[in-house]
């Protein structure tokens, strides 16, 4: 089934359909009419799935993919046009330009914590640039895997872009075929596998991963400011979102200032009894809820803690001084657990964050200008931000993606469109002069061939 659908969709590809502009436009339109149609039922799937609020829902899944794809179709005829670029002199009389090219067939494998907008933002910025895609949803979250497959079935006629549901097994046996690209988002180790099938084929790849995400608090900052701004968007989807802080490095003259603020920031969020907030999520299944429960064991907890298995309900959390050796430091915690660890010096942040691959995302709370550029040119990480967090993402004129084990290439925007597309180079020669100059046999001196740069 999956060689037959792939070979349609090749087929489909080859009537250039999808090269003309206002096709995808028209089929644009018909994604966002169906999501505005639809949101309530997606709001459902994402409770049914993982208890995910309504708010949350609305905010951080369909009314985020509908400011896309608002930005999309009023830029799209700009992005997709030849962009003209300044000519060499060694080319005179010449124009040149860079023509935007659809890969081709895409493949787009999407993660469970943001199951429905992981799976069609990429698809916008595929379809924007002209590609047919298969997507293939998680199925840790079924519901919305569902809800993602019928609007999907309702709006794109399958030879131009499919769902395949199910499991491990069927994303094996899609990364087993050659695709034009593919577009994963995930934990590390599976991208790693994803790489590796690409690499079979010669077929460019996005990954957008995760990692141990760091939040600097020196002793300048808005202490209180700077616990709310932590706990939202820490706690935001139960902890379950790739850029979320996974551990705390705070001076040591402030931390005991941080905790208290942190606690009483997740009490005013969540009340006293979170377990009956209604705007707080549950981990997704019992076997993530497992993987988080042992994190704790034998860990300091400063508060929270609560749990509910038969709900897969785990409290916000936090841990004092986790060893580096610990289960909680050993990689991503993804949940809502937040370790709090003190520095004294610049070279304890340093230590510390060196124990690490690079970060998705890293962020400080300093109202120090040069505390603030010195995090930011000392460290390699895919994104973050200053006296916040999360909220990089929410620019859509900004790059989203990771660096080295967090992510490759970057989409949003103008970016989405970009990483589905190809940049094909071309230079249109006139033909009313012809320099000599470039042909055998060749007379000019080796002097004046070194100065020939110039004209690059």
């Amino acid at each position: 089934m999956i060689k037959e659908i792939i070979q349609q969709q090749r087929d489909f590809f080859k009537t250039q359909q999808t090269k003309d502009v206002s096709f995808r436009k028209k089929a644009l339109k018909r994604l966002r009419q169906e999501i505005v149609t639809r949101e309530e039922d997606i709001c459902d799937a994402l409770f049914a799935d993982f208890k995910k609020p309504r708010f949350e829902t609305l905010a951080a899944e369909t009314q985020f993919v509908l400011a896309e794809l608002k930005h999309v179709l009023q830029n799209i005829d700009e992005w997709a046009r030849p962009e003209r670029v300044d000519s060499s002199w060694m080319n005179w009389p010449s124009s040149d330009f860079i023509y935007k090219e659809p890969y081709g067939s895409v493949l787009i494998i999407a993660p469970w914590n943001y199951p429905f907008q992981l799976a069609i933002a990429p698809l916008i910025g595929a379809i924007a640039a002209g590609n047919t895609a298969v997507v293939k949803p998680s199925e840790v979250t079924p519901h919305t895997a569902a809800i993602v497959s019928e609007i999907i079935k309702a709006v794109f006629d399958p030879c131009h872009v499919t769902v395949v549901e199910g499991g491990v097994e069927v994303s094996q046996q899609l990364l087993s075929e050659k695709w034009e690209s593919i577009f994963f988002t995930g934990s590390s180790t599976v991208g790693q596998i994803v790489y590796e099938s690409a690499a079979k084929h010669l077929t460019p790849v996005t990954l957008e991963l995760g990692g141990k995400n760091p939040c600097i608090v020196d002793e300048t900052a808005s202490i209180a400011l700077a616990a709310k701004r932590i706990v939202w968007g820490k706690f935001l989807n139960a902890g379950q979102t790739c850029i979320a802080t996974d551990y705390i490095l705070v001076h040591e003259n402030v931390k005991d200032k941080l905790i208290t603020a942190l606690q009483q920031s997740i009490t005013k969020c969540y009340g006293e009894n979170v377990e009956a907030s209604p705007d707080f999520a549950r981990i997704v299944n019992q076997k993530h809820f497992t993987r988080l429960k042992e994190m704790l064991d034998g860990e300091e907890i400063l508060f929270g803690g609560k749990h509910n298995v038969a709900d897969n309900f785990l409290a916000p959390t936090l841990v004092n001084e986790p060893k580096l050796d610990s289960k909680i430091m050993a990689g991503e915690i993804f949940g809502p657990i937040l370790p709090v660890i003190s520095y004294k010096t610049f070279e304890d942040i340093e230590q510390y964050i060196g124990n690490y691959e690079k970060p998705l995302a890293t962020y400080v709370f300093s109202t120090n200008k040069k505390f603030q550029k010195r995090i930011i040119t000392t460290f390699s990480f895919g994104g973050g931000a200053i006296n916040d967090t999360v909220i990089q993402i929410t620019n859509k004129r900004l790059p989203f993606g990771g660096v080295g084990q967090s992510g490759i290439g970057a989409y949003h925007g103008k970016e989405s469109f970009d990483v589905f597309s190809h940049q094909k180079a071309i230079i249109k020669k006139a033909n009313w002069f012809d320099a000599p100059l470039r042909y055998p046999p060749y007379n000019l001196s080796m002097k004046i061939v070194k100065k020939i740069k110039h004209l690059f």
